[in-house]
């Protein structure tokens, strides 16, 4: 059976041992909202209150959606430049390599 958003959202929660109050207050909802997204059937929650939950818990809008595994906004952002740096030119992903390589010594 597949997880839905308030199940998500509920186990985040729980995970990072949170109260109501407290989650709430991170993603910038109110508590009463935030029950009610973990216990009824409401409509999809705007991207911006997505996004606010997605930043307390520390995961992407997409996981809350029902996206693959865990993962956290570095895991995201690293994927992210690795697409970015796929699509780059052969002479950028040099210079990039070189870069990299000198910011690591």
């Amino acid at each position: 059976m597949a997880e839905t958003i308030r199940d998500r959202i509920k186990a985040l929660r729980k995970k990072a041992k949170l109260t109501l109050d407290q989650a709430a207050e991170q993603a910038g909802l109110s508590k009463s909202y935030l029950w009610e997204l973990e216990n009824r059937d409401l409509p999809r929650p705007s991207a911006e209150k997505l996004a606010g939950l997605a930043r307390a818990f520390n995961v992407t809008v997409d996981y809350l959606l029902g996206g693959e595994a865990v993962e956290n906004l570095g895991s995201a952002e690293d994927k992210a430049f690795f697409r970015e740096y796929q699509s780059m030119s052969p002479e950028a992903k040099a210079r990039l390599r070189r870069l990299a390589k000198a910011l690591d010594d």
